[in-house]
């Protein structure tokens, strides 16, 4: 009997939940000019709303790991894409900066346990085998996400203005988190769609346990892994990074490259478009590497370590160059290059965490976003005190410290023996 492949449409459900994500966080940043406009907000105040999003997702990321290692992926998404969906909305109700920095904050909550409880989603049913090219393609859904969304954005805020936009991107996710709770079940055993065949692949593959959800999460045990914190410091810097691109550089490329408001929308798809290749394409070279030399502590560095190198060399041309076409050829190259990173980054707490994926990686992901929540309000007062290269010019620095650090990540050190899943609490 052939493997049914249900495995795979859980794994492009993911991928669609992942580009939502990134489309309702970046919908602010291709608006900011519009709304800077219309709300008279200087570039600080509006540094510190982007920020309040970010604070609201790095704060709130160790509880939706857990929520996700408790209750189980498919409640737990269903519920976070229901709650971050409706602040996506809210936001249209702004009426000053503490209100629309409150917004931002509370959608940031909701999105806290999206990355975490979906690589928890997928912990008990990707073959080990497929879980680097799973985590890139699943990232690679949220770039390209980011990516469609300032052409979008640009275009509808033409058509009925920025805050209805805020609306009708927010109702993309209820309509998921219904499909989501519908279709997908926590385990493969649980599942109607799955045959033998594809249970015996799995179970071969994993072990065989069929167990849901963790009645406690060994966080002592978890937190004393140095692989895990090495991970984490890799990510602060990765984290730092993206929100520079992913916050700013529409009004970068508004204010400082001198585009008008619809090449500003083309020009900021670009290297989003460009990191969605790279995202593709690390997760898939890692496994591949692994596979055929065996080695998967090397797969996994070798492909990270080139990854940011190659972003801390060209970050540097795309700032400097004064000629605004070769500064975004150059990003396009430094954004492959960051997201080269991130399959293999994502792939990393599946290795050593297991059963408790969800609350590893929640603690990785905790570190890339306050990283990204210090970013946006810190390139404000650097443009504020010295101009628009300096932030660039530090997102190189911690790019070449993020290759030294994964240098020391050894992805083969498991934080829980395959037999101890499932029995430590």
């Amino acid at each position: 009997m052939r493997p049914t492949r249900i495995r795979h449409i859980v794994l492009w459900l993911t991928v669609a939940a992942y580009m939502i994500t990134y489309m309702d966080r970046v919908v602010i940043s291709a608006a900011v000019p519009v709304i800077q406009q219309e709300m008279g907000f200087d570039i600080v105040t509006m540094g510190w709303i982007l920020a309040a999003f970010r604070w609201g997702y790095a704060l709130f990321q160790i509880p939706g790991g857990w929520l996700g290692d408790r209750i189980g992926p498919r409640r737990a998404l269903a519920l976070i894409v229901t709650w971050w969906s409706a602040f996506t909305s809210f936001t249209a109700l702004s009426w000053s900066a503490t209100s629309m920095a409150a917004f931002r904050f509370l959608f940031g909550v909701g999105e806290a346990g999206a990355f975490p409880i979906a690589t928890r989603s997928l912990s008990r049913w990707m073959l080990p085998a497929e879980r680097g090219y799973a985590q890139g393609i699943t990232h690679a859904g949220s770039r390209l996400g980011a990516a469609a969304t300032p052409i979008v954005v640009v275009t509808l805020i033409a058509a009925v203005g920025w805050r209805w936009t805020f609306v009708l991107f927010g109702s993309l996710g209820l309509l998921w988190a219904a499909v989501w709770y519908w279709y997908y079940r926590d385990t493969p055993d649980e599942h109607r769609s799955v045959n033998e065949a594809e249970l015996d692949l799995i179970h071969g593959a994993l072990g065989g346990s069929k167990r849901r959800a963790s009645p406690s999460v060994p966080w002592a045990r978890i937190l004393r892994s140095g692989t895990l914190w090495r991970l984490s410091a890799m990510y602060f810097c990765y984290g730092y990074c993206l929100a520079v691109y992913l916050d700013w550089f529409p009004k970068y490329l508004n204010e400082y490259r001198g585009f008008n408001l619809k090449q500003m929308g083309l020009m900021a798809s670009l290297p989003l478009l460009a990191g969605t290749l790279g995202d593709l394409t690390g997760g898939w070279a890692s496994d591949i590497w692994a596979k055929r030399s065996g080695n998967l502590k090397l797969a996994r560095k070798g492909v990270a370590m080139a990854g940011f190198l190659l972003a801390a060399v060209t970050i540097l041309p795309a700032a400097l160059t004064p000629d605004a076409y070769a500064s975004v050829a150059w990003t396009c190259l430094a954004l492959f290059g960051l997201e080269l990173t991130v399959g293999v980054s994502w792939a990393v707490p599946l290795d050593i965490g297991g059963d408790y994926a969800g609350s590893v990686s929640a603690v990785m992901n905790t570190a890339g976003n306050v990283g990204g929540a210090l970013s946006p309000a810190i390139l404000a007062y650097l443009v504020q005190a010295y101009n628009w290269e300096m932030p660039f010019l530090l997102a190189s620095a911690l790019c070449a410290t993020a290759a030294g650090l994964f240098s020391m990540i050894d992805s083969t050190r498991r934080i829980f023996a395959p037999e101890e899943a499932g029995h430590v609490h």
